[in-house]
């Protein structure tokens, strides 16, 4: 779909050392010691242990359970003691509506599977259903997963971390208005928005199989996001993501589609990766960067069609890790939950800079990777339909486009919108072993803290088993091809001039 023909939402920013295991070992390759003393990369962690027992329903192939796997594959290989580990304080209803209407965050606050029958009408309208069910604990699962990404960011932009991971995130789908493709808030479009508080530059990376159409159209017209996405393209959801869909007005060619075929493997896809990804960095120059690392892009998931293995997929991570830059990682799709699990276990692994063996150690899931207990399995002998010349084309398309770009000056802000205030902790929280996140970005109301009803149901065992999405505030405006937008005074402009400080309301294009 061009862009001229498409509505689509544009964002308004308001106020905008342990004794090793023996299994682990130093990383070599991409992964860099950051900063000019050689240490290692600081990294946190973003878990909530509640996290797993929110179920989508008897058959559904998103499983938050694949959360609660991957922690555990984290702990019992002894990463855990080498990040700073937080549970999320989870985001309010205001922190939502930055991005998505206040009507839809009402609805999926008060939406449960008991009244959803007297809402047919709004059930339809925010695509509320099959693919998007409503479950217990719906609001309370959305709170959670972007509050671990919004956290990351504010703690990114404090310089309390070099990497910041929330897994349960990712969720690139949701749109202002609507639930999509498993996702019912974009949590990364609001940690995007979070990050643009501080840094002048933010690129977004999305590896899911399905293309990132919920982050992409948010930011479509700004010049200050970059959007890469690498998805399968042709007869697949969301069907959007075409190599010609570059971004408009002040946007235009800050939008990369890099859309693939069936079978794609490790070498074909850094053949595309890694130019792509270098070109970006030295033209973009972004203060930060968020890679959504959704693992349905590797080989034999449920949903899938790509042939990646762990070690290509994880690539992607270590590329991104050797340039320095503040980064945030978060989940995504991924179906097959024993490979998510793997997939993502290693990648924290990649992010900390250390290598985790490939005989996984006993764990309360440890059944689940049978027969071969490892980390590690290998791709299929599936036909790659993207030829050399097919990826030739891609990857020239993309770097002209990128040269058409001028690169992004060096610039301080002269004034930017004030820091988000970091809550004190809360005393009475109980974390069990998890360290409680005592400056998230987000306050903590007094009169209004997280209810998880009783009778969330715990995940049902299934075998192998598509993502939620959320953000702050966007306006929806048709693209009209005669003049620009109003970029103050009406409901579709935005502005992207830099940030005042101590201004509540800051807009950004």
């Amino acid at each position: 779909m061009r862009a001229e023909e498409k509505e689509f939402k544009r964002v308004n920013l308001d106020s905008i050392e342990h004794s090793k295991p023996y299994y682990l070992m130093e990383i070599g390759g991409n992964s860099l010691p950051s900063g000019p003393d050689g240490v290692k990369r600081k990294v946190l962690y973003f878990y909530d242990p509640e996290v797993g027992n929110y179920y989508y329903g008897q058959g559904h192939p998103m499983k938050p359970h694949r959360i609660r796997m991957t922690h555990a594959l984290l702990a019992h290989y002894g990463l855990l003691q080498h990040m700073q580990v937080h549970k999320p304080v989870p985001a309010r209803d205001r922190d939502l509506c930055r991005f998505h209407a206040d009507d839809y965050v009402n609805f999926l606050h008060n939406v449960t599977p008991e009244t959803q029958q007297d809402q047919l009408r709004q059930l339809k309208r925010f695509n509320v259903g099959e693919d998007c069910p409503v479950f217990d604990g719906l609001f309370s699962f959305c709170q959670t997963y972007a509050g671990g990404s919004i956290g990351g960011a504010v703690k990114l932009n404090h310089g309390f971390c070099d990497i910041a991971i929330n897994w349960a995130g990712g969720l690139h789908h949701a749109k202002k208005c609507e639930a999509s493709g498993f996702c019912y808030v974009n949590d990364i479009v609001l940690a995007i928005l979070e990050l643009l508080k501080q840094h002048q530059r933010v690129l977004y990376v999305d590896i899911d199989i399905h293309h990132g159409d919920g982050v992409e159209e948010a930011f479509y017209t700004t010049d200050r996001v970059m959007t890469v996405s690498f998805h399968k393209f042709g007869d697949y959801f969301p069907g959007t993501g075409d190599i010609r869909d570059i971004g408009y007005s002040k946007g235009k060619y800050y939008s990369l589609n890099v859309p693939l075929d069936d079978g794609i493997d490790d070498e074909s896809y850094h053949y595309l990766f890694k130019p792509i990804i270098s070109k970006v960095m030295e033209v973009f120059r972004p203060g930060a960067v968020v890679l959504q690392c959704g693992a349905d892009s590797l080989s034999g998931d449920r949903l899938g069609c790509f042939n990646l293995s762990i070690k290509g997929h994880a690539e992607c991570v270590k590329f991104m890790r050797s340039f320095n830059v503040p980064l945030l990682l978060l989940g995504g799709g991924g179906y097959t939950i024993r490979n998510v699990a793997r997939c993502w276990c290693y990648e924290t692994g990649v992010a900390l800079g250390v290598e985790v063996d490939d005989k996984m150690p006993q764990h309360e899931y440890y059944e689940y990777f049978g027969p071969d207990y490892t980390l590690h399995v290998s791709p299929s002998n599936m036909e790659n339909k993207n030829s050399r010349q097919l990826l030739l084309e891609i990857r020239n398309k993309l770097l002209d486009n990128l040269s058409k770009l001028e690169h992004a000056p060096s610039v301080q802000f002269q004034e930017r919108e004030p820091d988000t205030e970091l809550p004190e902790a809360d005393e009475d929280q109980d974390d069990g072993d998890e360290r409680w996140n005592s400056d998230s970005d987000m306050d903590i109301d007094e009169d209004r803290k997280l209810v998880i009803p009783s009778r969330v149901k715990r995940e049902v065992i299934e075998p192998e088993t598509k993502d939620p999405v959320c953000s702050m505030e966007v306006q929806i405006g048709t693209i009209e091809q005669t003049r620009g937008f109003d970029t103050a005074t009406n409901e579709t402009g935005v502005d992207v001039s830099p940030m005042p400080i101590d201004v509540p309301t800051v807009k950004v294009e």
